[in-house]
């Protein structure tokens, strides 16, 4: 049984481009990989100054995580966790940055991006990679799975697991990346990169009024109803493929009625409003029980982290010694 990491930031409640790029897949994975997810919750210092926010958030993707599917009651394979609750992997970061040369720092144009966009100029945001790489390699997986704008972080962890192996011996296992079926970044409503921290998503759980006035708000060009449309070059098109899917009928025929004069765009909103009414149905029931459970999130996370705390001990312990710690 091949292993899988992966982890998200607490940024908020979790939206469709989330479980559309990664979540989705993770429960189809977990019948049959080890599966280690985690709550990168030193990853949110570099954007979050708000201790009860952090706590708040970080709960509410678990949460989100349970209710789209990932269960490790039925799965016990499936380990979620949080990342402070394993902090070996900060141990790690500290003795793969002393290996890390710093223009593989430079290169990172996930930093460039994230202080273009508003973020401090932190250390910790520069230095990100490497903690992202720790806690690839604490669990020693076989594959990640990512989405294109991942890939970067997978190809520096491998630099940095060959650096450290090549100066200490066979430490870390190199992971695989597995680029997720269908990686294509989903947009939001604004047509940039669907995310929390661009204030851009759709939150699947929204009561039913505010989230069709959220859809309604997905930016669109000015083509006439008499006109016939591109369904490629539509956003809302984009965000309804990715959940039903390409061969899905429902795709098809959507992108029929673009290509035919007398659809407007506020007909595909609403045909979008309706898929995830459908498609998300027991994920929204799922969530308002859990939320009435806390119990059961807290049992979750408690076997979730012992778990990791196991694997990660051990390569932890690995790396120590090769070190002459």
């Amino acid at each position: 049984m091949k292993r899988v990491l992966s982890g998200i930031q607490p940024s908020g409640q979790l939206h469709i481009g989330n479980y559309a790029g990664a979540i989705r897949q993770f429960v189809d994975m977990q019948a049959n990989h080890e599966m280690f997810v985690f709550v990168a919750s030193y990853h949110a210092l570099t954007s979050t100054r708000d201790a009860d926010e952090l706590r708040r958030n970080t709960r509410q993707v678990v949460t989100d995580y349970l209710a789209f599917g990932l269960d490790p009651a039925t799965h016990p394979n499936t380990h979620i966790y949080l990342q402070q609750d394993v902090p070996q992997v900060t141990e790690l970061a500290w003795m793969l940055s002393c290996v890390c040369p710093k223009h593989l720092m430079d290169k990172a144009t996930s930093y460039k991006d994230k202080v273009a966009r508003g973020l401090p100029a932190s250390v910790g945001l520069y230095t990100y990679p490497i903690l992202q790489a720790a806690d690839i390699l604490s669990v020693d997986p076989d594959l990640v799975p990512v989405g294109k704008d991942q890939v970067q972080h997978c190809e520096i962890t491998r630099d940095l697991a060959q650096k450290f192996n090549n100066a200490y011996g066979e430490v870390f296992k190199l992971p695989e990346y597995k680029l997720r079926g269908d990686a294509e970044v989903l947009p939001g409503i604004d047509g940039q990169k669907m995310s929390k921290s661009y204030g851009n998503d759709i939150d699947p759980f929204m009561d039913e009024k505010p989230l069709r006035k959220r859809i309604m708000k997905i930016k669109t060009d000015s083509t006439p109803v008499d006109e016939p449309k591109d369904p490629e070059a539509c956003t809302v098109f984009q965000i309804f493929r990715a959940l039903a899917g390409r061969d899905d009928p429902r795709t098809a025929e959507l992108a029929e009625r673009y290509r035919k004069p007398g659809m407007g765009y506020g007909d595909a909103k609403q045909a979008l409003y309706e898929l995830i009414l459908d498609h998300f149905a027991d994920a929204r029931k799922r969530r308002t029980e859990l939320m009435n459970d806390p119990g059961y999130v807290d049992k979750v996370l408690k076997d979730g982290a012992a778990a990791a705390q196991a694997k990660v001990a051990e390569v932890t312990q690995r790396a120590r010694l090769a070190v002459g710690l």
